[in-house]
């Protein structure tokens, strides 16, 4: 199962990444949180999908309002 879980966030950082070509910076730092706190929550929580889901919610309000503290 763990190979199955490094294969999708492999897949999914690989998405990420060519998917931000025609991103605002906004909208990289948005996607770029998300993506860090869905690893982050499913961490913490062992695997649950609730952890990861709240963790890529949690992280992507933090990294959407990252770039508004700059100005």
């Amino acid at each position: 199962m763990k190979t199955m879980h490094r294969f999708a966030l492999g897949a999914l950082t690989a998405a990420m990444v060519a998917g931000c070509a025609g991103m605002t910076q906004q909208e990289k730092n948005t996607a770029i949180g998300a993506g860090v706190g869905a690893v982050g929550g499913s961490v913490l929580t062992g695997g649950s999908t609730a952890g990861t889901l709240g963790g890529a919610a949690v992280g992507g309000i933090i990294g959407h309002e990252i770039d508004k503290t700059r100005k």
